[in-house]
């Protein structure tokens, strides 16, 4: 793929926040997304609520998702609003798997900078920037990762990490 590409229809560019102003939104989704499930049990209820909520209440969201565990070393693709994802990534592959692999939330500034296709897997030029955190069941396995992309080189931080582990412990811990 080309590094840049012309954004799809449907999706709108990210727009920055300040970290004082991610923390209202994030705050603002975080009671939507909890009043919302209630005590719903179906992780994939779970999944699908979380994403479009999150994609509604933060503007720098482009493309935000889950990818699942498969056997022993794989990620499939999971409930995700965006552009198309990649399919399958293996444990130890670009940031979803090598997040997978380690157990350890990731922040990439600029995807761009990375490797291609060992660092990071290019399934959509117009991402620039990603947080990726280990999604963990309450028994403490890993079910996932969760995928968070923006247009805009940059857009995640230490406001973004403490906010979506607590809001992913929240949901599925």
């Amino acid at each position: 793929m080309a590094a840049t590409a012309e954004m799809p229809y449907f999706i709108k560019p990210s727009r920055p926040l300040s970290p004082d102003q991610k923390r209202v939104v994030y705050a603002e989704a975080r009671q939507a997304i909890l009043a919302t499930l209630g005590d719903e049990a179906d992780d994939q209820v779970k999944m699908v609520t979380m994403n479009c909520l999150l994609k509604t209440y933060i503007p720098y969201y482009y493309w935000v998702g889950f990818y699942l565990v498969r056997g022993e070393d794989k990620l499939v693709i999971g409930p995700y609003q965006g552009t198309l994802g990649c399919l399958y990534i293996k444990f130890g592959k670009g940031v979803c798997g090598t997040v997978a692999a380690t157990g350890e939330t990731r922040i990439v500034e600029d995807t761009h900078a990375l490797v291609q296709g060992k660092e990071h897997i290019a399934c959509d030029p117009n991402s620039r920037s990603e947080i990726v955190l280990p999604v963990r069941r309450a028994d403490g396995t890993l079910m996932g990762v969760f995928d968070v992309d923006s247009t805009l080189e940059g857009s995640f931080d230490e406001v973004d990490q403490r906010e979506l582990e607590t809001l992913l412990k929240n949901v599925f811990g």
